[in-house]
């Protein structure tokens, strides 16, 4: 009797342990999910780049996002596949399309905080300029790359998809345009420029400098861009199928007019020249550059050398160059293209190349 006794008195305290322990942890997942809950929603659109490239081929923007677990501390997830691709595949539709989509994002989700794009280091920083002339939000859109492939030593695309992610639900973020986050710098999509062929330290905003930094404690904020962007740009795809044909004619020494005559018989409607460091072209190329200005075609010149600003009127030349300001050729081109959605008037030109 006394054995039976003891049996009940450990069943029954084995049952109230084990309740216990159920109630617990049911107490402990609840308070995990809510805590999961109240973090901020990033939406991540992936489009492929070396950040998710195997050796022999690309994962998906999810297999990528499940590698990086200190994500979760910080924001919930929603991963969109918009490609699959190396940089120096995405077109100018897709630019378009990409545009558009996070508009649309933006517009119709209310609840995200901001946008991470996964992208491929060649074109960056053309998407992010094009980015920040068409995406109508104040809230931070962040664009991100690696230099090493996925599962090579020392990756560096997990670190800066983690710090892209943190600067997207930064308050200090909202309102500055399209950003570009990478090896714990914040760069404005208008400024950097990859400057280096493999190493991590390539993104350079040369002589403007960095917008802010990714620390261990915080995402902090120096300056701000000070260039119309984002909500404040006039530009609006709406009803567009295409972007006018832009050609970047780079500068050398003896070089001709061949490359400026191929670019006008090809159609394109504008030109920018990469030219030499103090904005002019080869005295070779005066004469076919002259015959595409009377053709109506605008002429931006920009600065091959990678800094300093072009002044906007070249004077005795028999034509007027649009000054590039301190853009780069490929940054110019896609002002260009979408300026000549709006305006061919050579007036209104430069007052957007001075604005943007």
């Amino acid at each position: 009797m006394r054995m039976m006794k003891t049996q009940r008195v450990v069943s029954i305290s084995l049952f109230a342990f084990a309740l216990h322990a159920s109630v617990n942890g049911q107490c402990a997942a609840g308070g995990a999910r809510a805590e999961e809950a109240a973090l901020p929603l990033v939406k991540v659109v992936a489009t492929g780049g070396t950040i998710a490239h195997l050796p022999t081929h690309y994962i998906s923007g999810a297999d990528l996002v499940a590698a990086i677990p200190d994500v979760k501390k910080y924001a919930r997830l929603d991963v969109e596949e918009f490609s699959r691709v190396g940089s120096a595949s995405i077109t100018i539709a897709e630019w378009m399309r990409l545009a558009r989509r996070i508009n649309q994002i933006l517009e119709s989700e209310k609840e995200v905080r901001g946008v991470v794009v996964t992208h491929g280091s060649n074109t960056l920083a053309e998407t992010g300029y094009f980015l920040s002339l068409t995406v109508k939000s104040r809230k931070p859109v962040v664009l991100t790359a690696a230099q090493r492939l996925h599962n090579s030593l020392s990756a560096d695309g997990p670190r800066n998809f983690l710090d892209a992610v943190r600067t997207a639900i930064a308050e200090e973020a909202v309102g500055k345009g399209v950003l570009l986050v990478t090896n714990d710098e914040i760069n404005a999509a208008r400024e950097v420029t990859k400057t280096m062929s493999y190493r991590v330290n390539t993104y350079s905003s040369r002589d403007l400098g960095d917008l802010g930094f990714v620390d261990e404690d915080r995402v902090t904020f120096y300056r701000a861009p000070l260039r119309r962007h984002t909500v404040d740009s006039e530009f609006d795809l709406s009803g567009l199928q295409s972007l006018p044909r832009v050609d970047i004619i780079y500068v050398a020494a003896d070089m001709d007019g061949a490359l400026v005559e191929a670019a006008v018989k090809a159609g394109s409607q504008g030109l920018v020249l990469a030219g030499f460091p103090t904005g002019s072209p080869a005295p070779g190329m005066q004469k076919a550059l002259k015959e595409a200005a009377e053709k109506g075609l605008p002429l931006v010149m920009t600065n091959r050398g990678g800094e300093g600003r072009i002044t906007e009127i070249r004077e005795g030349q028999g034509y007027q160059f649009i000054g590039g300001d301190n853009l780069s050729p490929e940054k110019a081109r896609i002002l260009l293209m979408l300026a000549l959605t709006r305006t061919k008037d050579l007036g209104e030109l430069r007052r957007i190349f001075r604005e943007y």
